[in-house]
């Protein structure tokens, strides 16, 4: 499909889009810790609806209804032999582990980008822990079969910290009594810190963080309680929300209304270079309002929230002067290169980015000039294009704009609610 953005001044209100990484981690605490869930302000992304597939592969029961879902779990007990994780990568990560835990042999596929994205930490940490692994040379599909067994290992947590949450669910599911697990160089921390959240939240067993280093489980045994009932919020996207915010930044007044300022979503870092680059924003519990403001270059370190370099490239490019964003060793294996793709795409609205080593450099303040862009079927890059093109001179389209499903397929929805001019078909 594709998107066409005309030059625009904003102005309303919006509510963000539920979290993915709230709604994704919800979904595996439900089916892990049994009992009848009833989530509240769900999502509907196609990750979310991946998240749904894999956990009723798994055992439990999901009930739609009005603003809220209702999931059934006895905890995890396969039903199906293959496990299609679509195209998350959060999904293929965190669910892995719980796939392992049970006794037959179990293929994990997915689609999209995510048959060419590295899964190599799997063959090296899953038969540590009584589990066999064959994959297709370190590639989707893979195939499973444990059962897991908690027991002291070390994780390299560098190139994501989405295999540790799975890791985590699995030895909490399995009543992990003494063990470790030891954590190197892990990168997005916040990301952690929403997944004990969760499991704390869903009465799991929550390991003793020592300093992000080592994850200590002492339980004393954890059996899924049929009877049990609990309510699950899903908390509104720092993730998608950042698109609006960075919008309102430089194209109109807006309020956007449901991100809590107080959550552990590593991407609520936003607000840090909303601040930085002298942004016209006021921001109280559950409201932020923005207003435009001539803006001025900021230097910023996203390696702990990588999916922030695309609506930060788009703020970037009107702030005067060169922005420089660390951590772009962490783009590589996204929906596409996304480093490359930024460079690329946003070149042919007039933007120059430069990468030295981890650095990307944007010089901007010069104005961009509506263009022909294509998303490369990444959902950040399509939202970052359609955000840069309110203040570009004249038109631009954006195709396989559709790409946006994946994490908020009301996107170009709420833009128009903001007066942007938006066609999408």
């Amino acid at each position: 499909m594709i998107a066409t953005i005309q030059p625009s001044s904003l102005n309303g209100e919006i509510y963000a889009p539920a979290s993915k990484s709230s709604m994704q981690r919800a979904c595996a605490a439900a089916l892990v810790a049994g009992g009848t869930t009833i989530i509240m302000n769900p999502g509907h992304s196609n990750d979310d609806k991946a998240a749904l597939e894999v956990i009723h592969a798994l055992g439990a029961t999901v009930e739609p209804g009005d603003h809220q879902l209702v999931i059934r779990s006895g905890g995890i007990h396969a039903r199906a032999k293959t496990v299609n994780c679509g195209e998350s990568g959060l999904g293929i990560r965190m669910f892995t582990p719980l796939v392992a835990m049970n006794s037959g042999e179990i293929s994990i596929t997915g689609e999209g980008s995510l048959v060419t994205r590295p899964m190599d930490f799997f063959d090296t940490v899953l038969p540590q822990v009584g589990v066999t692994v064959q994959s297709n040379e370190g590639r989707l599909p893979l195939v499973v079969k444990g059962p897991l067994q908690p027991r002291d290992i070390t994780v390299d947590g560098s190139l994501s910290s989405q295999f540790l949450t799975g890791i985590l669910l699995a030895y909490a599911a399995s009543g992990a009594k003494d063990v470790t697990i030891t954590v190197t160089n892990l990168k997005s921390k916040p990301y952690v810190d929403l997944t004990l959240a969760v499991m704390k939240a869903f009465g799991l067993p929550v390991p003793e963080n020592r300093d992000y280093s080592s994850f200590y489980f002492n339980s004393n045994g954890y059996t899924p309680d049929i009877n049990l009932q609990r309510k699950y919020t899903v908390e509104g996207d720092w993730s998608g929300g950042a698109f609006l915010l960075v919008a309102g930044a430089i194209a109109g007044n807006i309020v956007v209304k449901g991100l809590d300022v107080f959550s552990t979503q590593a991407d609520k870092a936003i607000l840090q270079a909303l601040i930085s680059c002298g942004a016209g924003i006021s921001i109280e519990a559950d409201t932020i309002s923005l207003r435009p403001m001539r803006l001025k270059a900021f230097q910023f370190n996203a390696t702990d929230c990588p999916d922030l370099f695309p609506p930060l490239v788009a703020l970037a490019a009107y702030c005067e002067g060169t922005t420089v964003i660390e951590g772009i060793g962490r783009l590589a294996h996204k929906e596409s290169d996304r480093a490359l793709t930024l460079q690329e795409e946003f070149r042919k609205l007039g933007l120059c980015i430069e990468l030295q080593d981890d650095l990307m450099l944007i010089k901007g303040g010069g104005g961009l000039t509506g263009a022909a862009v294509h998303s490369r079927h990444d959902h950040r890059i399509a939202m970052a294009c359609a955000v840069a093109a309110l203040r570009a001179s004249g038109e631009t389209t954006i195709h396989d704009a559709d790409a946006i499903n994946k994490s908020y397929p009301d996107f170009f929805n709420h833009l128009s609610k903001l007066n942007a001019g938006v066609q999408y078909a």
